[in-house]
């Protein structure tokens, strides 16, 4: 089988550091959130995938290289972004009528992958939201399977969001549903088609889907939802490690874990955490930091700084504010 993650939208919600960093692409927790993705399928089994690139897809293609030499993957350009439903379609010669995973290149749930890909029926993930009108939404029956899919309902029956994790075993059936969606130009105001529509005609041709609830659900399309999903996984790989203010020698400096430094950082006359990620050699000075993102080779000085998401080789002295800054950016208001 293969796993298929769609990564070719602009993120225009996490503008400015997405006019040069795709958002798959954004530090988090150590990691960036294609990553974390790539790495769960990898632990349980998936060993071939399909990436549909687009914009910024080139910084894609040299992440994977450099972080992923050996990874057997196939790279599909997406030149015009028309929704989910058209990147899945534009995959149909790589993926060839195998069973698929699909999941979305902006999200990271925690689930069992293990048992849903050996699981005897096409699965879709789920979970209970308050206000389901802003997603895809699932109807389902008291044994949990899907009786009916409907994209963003604006009165929904149902409360339980699809997101953005498929397994498909029946994968003839929805590349055939997908032709016809697209062939039928049954795209939605903003021209996308959707994955969902094509789901629902295979239900409509008898294909049984099962809904199964994920643990948690981070949509990292928002600053947000992204710091937030921050805070929640450096402290899950905190707990595992026994991480401590110890565990970190920085002389002139307090450390409040959690918090995920990478290689070749300076920090001096800091008070850094909690919360924070901190991306590959960068240099912070005399700052109190929590709450928030730093990208790779950034300069901070004399900063107080929250709920913040500072681009790779940023540059911000004299500032105390919440700030979301994109890559090669200086701000000097001392």
């Amino acid at each position: 089988m293969k796993a298929i993650i769609p990564v070719a939208g602009a993120g225009t919600k996490l503008r400015p550091l997405t006019y040069t960093q795709p958002k798959a692409l954004i530090p988090i927790a150590g990691k960036t959130i294609l990553s974390v993705i790539i790495d769960q399928l990898l632990d349980a089994g998936v060993t071939e995938f399909v990436f549909v690139i687009g914009y910024l897809g080139e910084k894609i293609q040299r992440y994977l290289a450099k972080h992923y030499p050996n990874l057997k993957y196939t790279l599909v350009n997406q030149t015009d972004r028309k929704g989910t439903g058209h990147a899945i379609w534009l995959t149909r010669a790589a993926v060839d009528n195998d069973e698929v995973m699909i999941v979305l290149g902006d999200t990271i749930c925690d689930y069992d992958v293990k048992k849903v890909i050996s699981s005897s029926m096409s699965q879709i993930g789920v979970r209970k939201v308050d206000d389901p009108r802003g997603f895809g939404v699932a109807e389902m029956n008291d044994k949990d399977k899907v009786l009916k899919v409907v994209e963003k309902p604006l009165i929904p029956k149902s409360n339980m969001a699809m997101v953005g994790v498929y397994y498909i075993k029946e994968t003839e059936l929805m590349y055939r549903a997908l032709d016809k969606h697209l062939n039928d130009r049954t795209a939605d105001e903003e021209g996308e088609y959707h994955l969902t529509n094509a789901l629902q005609f295979m239900i409509e041709q008898g294909i049984n889907f099962q809904g199964f609830r994920v643990t948690n659900w981070f949509d990292c399309g928002k600053k947000e939802n992204l710091l937030y999903t921050n805070a929640v996984l450096l402290k899950e790989q905190s707990e595992a490690r026994g991480e401590s203010a110890a565990s970190y020698h920085y002389d002139t400096s307090v450390i409040i874990p959690p918090v995920s430094i990478a290689e070749g950082c300076t920090i001096s006359h800091s008070i850094i955490g909690p919360n924070v990620t901190i991306g590959e050699h960068t240099n912070i000075k005399a700052s109190i930091i929590k709450d928030t993102i730093i990208g790779s080779f950034a300069e901070l000085d004399e900063v107080v700084l929250h709920s913040s998401i500072i681009g790779s080789d940023a540059f911000v002295r004299g500032l105390s504010q919440s700030l979301n800054i994109g890559d090669n950016t200086e701000i000097d208001l001392g």
